[in-house]
């Protein structure tokens, strides 16, 4: 199946931002450029939508239960309907099967082959993903280290959060701890968002005002008879999911890069996607422990991102962190963060804040990498199909929103791109 929203080939797997202002224009009037229109018009710049009358195209409308709508265009190139294993996917979805999912973006081979939503707000809706950010933040640290602004990924962050130096001068292994440690979760301070009886909880960071100076206030890890010390443990790194950690890395990156750094991110990553509307939570202001400035944004989670601007980041890590045939990300910090850094104790990997999966489907068995967050939000790249799936959500207090999420891809969405 061919669908209208075609990435052309000579500009890599990105929609020309006046592709994208014609898009929108055209599906908004019911009116859609073929695929071979957009391909001719993106030589001519962003002025081309008022060169060539639309060509009128099949808008689909679907009515959903409580008066919410799906759209979904489609092109003449190709059939009008979607191949029965979608159809099954977006029945599903429909009916309610995995409660509040909020859109499906799907990209393969350099084409967007499927685009849904399930809400009102629609493609221009801001997804707050949770947990997604943190991938961003490691996304952020590569482009730092690359710029120079953070000697390495084993560089101490304490360096760089001079008013919690005291911290490392009362425990050394303090003044030890990593961006490393940080970004695969497994560094030494007793900090677990999975044991709610944790010190380093990131519910009780969200009771106090300084997010940082709890990070480093907490104690250290301990690994009694019954617990799997570091040295004994994969990668030689014992995993303990720490928001409070990621928080503290986006602080750092703040002071490194001398600019603010939802700046930087415009700047350096955003801006060469074409992602124009970025929506970041901010920490609390502390005039005792950081230097007055613009306020720091909270790298751990809550990073608002259109779906299609969430599929361009999992599309640049998918090539290496070549974007336009520009090497955007380094391909080295791509292919670090898309590794085996750390292992969960159900044997889930983990890289540079991407979480890695395995998904059975029939006899074949897919993996993937992922940007996760609460709800079941997630980004999945898959290289051995050459695919990136988007999936919003806003389970966020539905029990196993998360399974719901690999039900669907498991069941629904990695079947129908194996059988097309």
């Amino acid at each position: 199946m061919s669908v209208a929203l075609t990435w052309p080939k000579s500009h890599g797997p990105a929609l020309l931002a006046s592709e994208q202002e014609n898009k929108r224009t055209s599906t908004r009037s019911g009116c859609l450029r073929t695929s071979q229109q957009l391909r001719a018009f993106a030589r001519l710049g962003p002025k081309f939508n008022a060169l060539e009358p639309c060509v009128k195209r099949p808008v689909h409308l679907v009515v959903l239960s409580c008066s919410l709508l799906f759209l979904l265009v489609f092109s003449a190139e190709g059939a009008s309907a979607l191949t029965p294993p979608l159809q099954a996917a977006d029945a599903a979805v429909r009916a309610g099967q995995f409660q509040a999912i909020t859109s499906i973006v799907i990209a393969r081979k350099d084409q967007l082959v499927f685009e849904a939503y399930y809400d009102p707000e629609g493609r221009e809706a801001l997804r707050n993903t949770r947990s997604a950010t943190k991938s961003v933040a490691g996304m952020l640290l590569g482009l730092a280290i690359a710029d120079g602004h953070v000697a390495s990924v084993k560089a101490s962050v304490l360096e760089h959060l001079p008013r919690q130096a005291e911290h490392g001068r009362r425990e050394p292994r303090k003044a030890a701890i990593s961006f490393e440690d940080l970004i695969t979760m497994s560094g030494p301070l007793e900090c677990n968002d999975w044991n709610e009886w944790s010190r380093g909880n990131e519910e009780r960071m969200y009771l106090v005002e300084d997010w940082v100076g709890f990070f480093w206030e907490l104690p250290m890890r301990g690994f009694p008879a019954w617990a799997t010390a570091p040295k004994d443990s994969p990668h030689g790194r014992a995993f303990s999911y720490c928001t409070a950690g990621v928080s503290t890395v986006g602080a750092a990156l703040s002071a490194a890069v001398r600019e603010p750094l939802a700046q930087y991110a415009q700047r350096r990553l955003f801006e060469p996607l074409g992602i124009t509307a970025a929506q970041w939570q901010f920490m609390a202001a502390v005039p005792q422990q950081q230097p007055a400035g613009p306020p720091i944004p909270q790298a751990g989670g809550g990073l608002g991102l259109r779906s299609l601007d969430l599929l361009k980041l999992g599309q640049l890590y998918r090539d290496g962190g070549r974007w336009q045939g520009r090497q955007l990300m380094p391909a080295a910090w791509v292919a670090a963060s898309l590794s085996p850094q750390a292992r969960m104790e159900d044997g889930t990997d983990y890289g540079y804040l991407f979480w890695g999966h395995q998904f059975q489907v029939g006899e074949r068995r897919i993996r993937s990498w992922a940007m996760n967050g609460a709800g079941g939000n997630t980004v999945q790249i898959i290289p051995e199909l050459d695919a990136v799936i988007v999936i919003t959500s806003s389970n966020y207090q539905v029990r196993n929103a998360p399974k719901l999420t690999m039900d669907l891809l498991a069941k629904h969405l990695l079947p129908a791109l194996l059988a097309n």
